[in-house]
């Protein structure tokens, strides 16, 4: 598991939801392996890959809530090909997932730039 400072965490992901204009309900944080997100991916997405996260969207009005499913074994992945540490990266896929929740996409045209903007705003935050 993860040592996430669980204050220091939650107050960052409050002041980001805050710049979107949301307030921060339930927010499930669910720690897998490869294995276990790819059979996440493939049986409620219909997916057949590796990811880094999985994000469900629980949201109601203002407040945003989900279940964020992080696959740890593809943040140390990645964070040894990009060059970052895992810390950093799994903090990048973390706020990755608030900003889904936030409303931002990454799937469109152009999107994928939007959210690699607010995740790097994000990041600064911290």
């Amino acid at each position: 598991m993860p040592a996430i400072k669980r204050r220091e965490n939650s107050a960052w992901v409050k002041q980001v939801a805050a710049i979107y204009g949301k307030k921060v309900g339930e927010i499930a944080y669910i720690f897998v392996n490869d294995e276990k997100i790819l059979e996440v991916n493939k049986q409620y997405l219909q997916h057949d890959y590796y990811t880094d996260i999985i994000t469900f969207d629980y949201t109601e009005s203002d407040a945003i809530s989900g279940d964020l499913f992080i696959s740890l074994d593809t943040v140390r992945t990645n964070a040894e090909l990009i060059g970052a540490t895992y810390e950093q990266e799994l903090n990048r896929v973390i706020i990755h997932g608030i900003l889904h929740l936030c409303g931002i996409n990454d799937k469109g045209p152009g999107e994928r730039e939007i959210m690699e903007q607010a995740e790097n705003k994000a990041l600064a935050l911290r």
